[in-house]
């Protein structure tokens, strides 16, 4: 019989317990912690030693964990010992999707270096910013990335490793290469580290100026490795055991940059704490996703909702066999309830998932799977976790009843522990404990989530509030839409007037009126968008999925400004 969600919580946390729980007081916030986590990420990579299964497939490369763990140790020794990396040094990584990635994390992390994760797509300015920002000891970079680097790290004396570079490309000054210098054969350097010691600097993707470094621990990490697992354990005690069996060892299919929470905490560490394959994609295609689904037999895919709705629009997806996924979905943005249904129909055992996590949370946060989610299409799960607390706040931070709006407030042990030298920043955002979001959502009265848009992006028409998530769900509900925004345009009597952007599917037509005539059936007429463009080039979002609102104002309406 499967279990309610308490019930699968207090089975699997209970005194003795794998993912036995306890409250530990941590600068006067108390949260609950798991009793068993390991103090330090070092200990994940170090069960990986002596395993001769496949942990990364590259194209045509496979890379066992002990290989993997070969790797890792020369590098770590060259960190220590070539470039003279101590504890607290902080090592940047600037590459595609890399095997050497996972093995530049893990190595740097391993001695107690803090890696600054470095947005691939970045401009010269932005990576100089970072650079700065951050203090780099030490950039390790692949080709392109060292191109738009290499003049920034010679004017702030930063050393380059590169990687999978071409040893008859001429280098500049201060450019050494990744085979001349990790030398096989060498060991793992001991080094003193704990569970408060600083770890990861992930840039969140900020959609104005600069963005900030969010900086985890080593302790915060293991949590939300540990919490990762647990939610994997309690779906499967509430779904039964008939229904969890699918076949197949899980192993995941990488589609998101590693620089990005979600591909390197959710994602990649995932994989290497509990010993799962992942397929490393060399850039998102969905028809190469579908040809390597198909020959791994992989069984989660996690991404943005579009990268979803790029796989169901291939032209060839019922070609591949996609039997051996058992989810589908992932987070960034909320998905639209048309595509929730489209995905469960659309695969053999490929349930749809959704996840509500941030930089700031390392990725973990409140998840939706399967029934749950189609019976709940636009909610985010029940807020009955086994280590994350929520609340609904207003503007004043006080908490509201029970389907009432207002902020979505996070408190957990998974938080980060602050922005790197931003202490105002931090102390804005993390408060006694709890973590402001910057999303407005409810409650209802069975305890599920809902996001329904951003505090600084909610629409205010004539007094009344519209949220853009409820009007985007509406319009995903024709047939000719592929990808849809919507967001506030200034306006000098309303304030503000609802505005839209709509991405039409190949071969389709659509027009201002139909739209409207459509969406006035489904809600009220203050929401219709009496602004709407019509594109056939993707929308603009950020690494983490969300919509670039703001570009698609100057991009579409600039008139309007």
């Amino acid at each position: 019989m499967p279990l309610s969600i308490e019930e699968a919580i207090a089975t699997i946390s209970a005194p003795g317990q794998p993912f036995e729980v306890l409250e530990r007081v941590t600068d006067g916030v108390t949260n609950r912690v798991f009793k068993n986590a390991p103090a330090t990420v070092r200990e994940f990579f170090e069960s990986s030693r002596g395993l001769n299964t496949t942990f990364l497939v590259y194209e045509d490369e496979e890379w066992t964990f002990d290989e993997v763990m070969k790797e890792v140790d020369a590098l770590a020794y060259a960190l220590v010992n070539h470039f003279d990396i101590k504890v607290g040094d902080r090592v940047g990584i600037a590459m595609r999707n890399l095997p050497e990635w996972v093995v530049s994390f893990a190595a740097i992390l391993s001695v107690g270096a803090i890696s600054v994760s470095l947005n691939a797509w970045w401009t010269e300015d932005e990576l100089d910013y970072a650079i700065n920002d951050s203090g780099l000891s030490l950039l390790i970079g692949d080709s392109e990335r060292i191109s738009r680097a290499q003049d920034v790290c010679q004017r702030a004396g930063v050393p380059i490793l590169g990687v999978r570079v071409d040893e008859l490309q001429p280098l500049g000054h201060g450019v050494q290469l990744w085979n001349d210098v990790v030398v096989r054969g060498a060991t793992m350097p001991d080094v003193a580290i704990g569970p408060e010691s600083d770890a990861t600097i992930l840039y969140t993707a900020g959609t104005t100026g600069f963005p900030k470094g969010a900086v985890s621990t080593h302790g915060a990490i293991c949590q939300t490795l540990i919490a990762f697992l647990s939610s994997a354990t309690i779906n499967g005690a509430r779904r039964g055991p008939s229904e969890s069996a699918s076949g197949v060892s899980p192993s995941f299919i990488l589609i998101v940059p590693l620089f990005h929470v979600t591909g390197c905490i959710a994602v990649m560490m995932g994989c290497f704490a509990w010993h799962l394959k992942l397929v490393m994609m060399y850039r998102w295609e969905p028809e190469r996703a579908l040809q390597l689904i198909e020959r791994h037999q992989v069984s989660n895919f996690i991404g943005v909702p579009t990268q979803s709705w790029d796989l169901l629009e291939s032209p060839n997806f019922k070609e591949y066999d996609t039997s051996s996924l058992t989810a589908v979905g992932g987070g960034g943005a909320p998905a639209p309830p048309a595509l929730v249904a489209r995905v469960e129909r659309s695969f053999a055992q490929g349930r749809p998932s959704l996840a509500y996590g941030m930089t700031e949370t390392n990725a973990f946060g409140i998840g939706i799977y399967g029934d749950e989610y189609l019976s709940h299409p636009t909610s985010t799960g029940n807020t009955t976790n086994i280590v994350v607390d929520v609340e609904i706040r207003d503007a004043d931070g006080v908490p509201v009843a029970r389907g009432g709006h207002g902020e979505i407030w996070l408190k957990s042990p998974t938080l980060i522990r602050g922005y790197w030298n931003r202490p105002d920043d931090t102390a804005s955002s993390i408060v006694d404990g709890w973590l402001r979001t910057g999303d407005l959502g409810r409650i209802d009265d069975e305890g599920y989530l809902y996001v329904e848009d951003r505090v600084k992006d909610m629409i205010l028409r004539a007094g009344e509030n519209v949220y853009s998530s409820e009007v985007e769900a509406a319009i995903y509900e024709l047939a000719a839409v592929y990808e849809a925004a919507v967001f506030g345009l200034a306006h000098q009597r309303l304030g503000e007037e609802v505005a839209c952007v709509v991405m039409l599917k190949p071969g389709t037509t659509l027009d201002e009126d139909e739209l409207r005539s459509y969406l006035q059936s489904r809600v009220a007429n203050f929401k219709v968008p009496t602004r709407v463009a019509f594109t056939r080039e993707p929308l603009p979002r950020n690494p983490a999925g969300k919509f670039l609102k703001r570009e698609m104002q100057q991009r579409y309406f600039a008139s309007a400004e």
